[in-house]
């Protein structure tokens, strides 16, 4: 039978381990629960005060803290109201280290775990803004760096996020667009056509659907600068951006639209001219001749029609 020495030593030598397994960490003998406890992962009796314990930690920016102690509310109280807002504030934490990866995904969580909370709004809206970030980050980095990370997908799926939850709000059809400029900063020119005519279809009273228009135009422009004999998708972009200027006579796009149309004329008429020349390389000077004289007569205002006439008179005399 042990004496009380030997039970006090018992206990002395369990105590040790304790301490020896938690490193710094110490454990208390609890009466009210019968329990050795840990206060570093202990919760706090009610969610609400754990929610105050954890946003003081925050608030003075110990983030790792304000973390641990949010998700000890989370896991002990996964059914209580302060759940939503602890999730709400794990994003925050992550946001505010322009971690914003990382901010989306705990922000994503508390619509996808607590659609009722009342943060819904203002979390569609942050991830909307870190979306933003994201898109402004990629327009910063260098040619070089873009050439070998490629796209990348995650602003993407973001402004798809803002979308999905809250496809009616004021952030749905800016997303959408926004989605399109990426795309068009990425040279990935039909995926962004997509796009703006995801806008221009569903939010067609938009104030983004103007600007949508004028960059369904732009993706044309864009598009056609790799085929220099086949101008259909030029006469498309001219096509479109007349149409822009006509319903939208006095935006502030209108000037660059026609700007957009001049330009395109140009490459319109420098096609011609490349036709007529590999002609006239052939020694087929009537064929040559024909679109000499089509750049003269349907393309007086480009910087080609004057070379185009110089062209028609060396001709004739050939021809004769």
């Amino acid at each position: 039978m042990m004496n009380r020495r030997n039970i006090f030593g018992i206990l002395l030598f369990c105590t040790a381990c304790l301490v020896a397994e938690s490193g710094f960490a110490f454990w208390v003998w609890t009466p009210e629960t019968n329990k050795w406890v840990n206060p570093k992962y202990a919760v706090k009796e009610t969610p609400s005060e754990q929610l105050q314990y954890a946003v003081a930690f925050y608030e003075a920016k110990e983030y790792h803290e304000a973390r641990r102690e949010l998700e000890k509310l989370i896991n002990h109280y996964p059914r209580a109201r302060e759940a939503a807002d602890a999730q709400y504030y794990l994003g925050r934490s992550w946001e505010d280290q322009e971690k914003l990866q990382e901010a989306f995904e705990n922000y994503q969580l508390v619509i996808d775990k607590y659609p009722f909370s009342e943060r819904s709004a203002e979390i569609v809206e942050r991830q909307y803004h870190i979306g933003l970030k994201l898109l402004e980050g990629e327009g910063r980095r260098s040619e070089f760096s873009q050439a070998f990370s490629g796209v990348n997908e995650s602003v993407i799926d973001i402004f798809e996020a803002v979308i999905k939850n809250a496809p009616y709000g004021n952030l749905a059809a800016p997303s959408r667009y926004k989605i399109g400029l990426y795309f068009l900063e990425n040279n990935m020119f039909q995926e962004a056509r997509d796009e703006f005519e995801k806008v221009l279809n569903d939010y067609p009273d938009s104030e983004w659907a103007k600007a949508a228009k004028y960059q369904t135009a732009v993706c044309d422009a864009k598009r056609s600068t790799g085929a220099p004999y086949d101008q259909k998708i030029t006469q498309t972009a001219v096509e479109e951006f007349k149409k822009f200027v006509e319903h939208y006579p006095e935006a502030d796009l209108s000037d660059a639209a026609k700007k957009q149309i001049q330009g395109l004329r140009n490459r319109e008429a420098e096609s011609q001219f490349q036709i007529a020349q590999f002609y006239e390389k052939q020694k087929k000077y009537e064929a040559a001749k024909i679109y000499y004289e089509t750049i003269a007569n349907d393309f007086r205002d480009s910087s080609w029609a004057a070379e185009a006439l110089k062209k028609i008179r060396d001709l004739n005399q050939k021809i004769q």
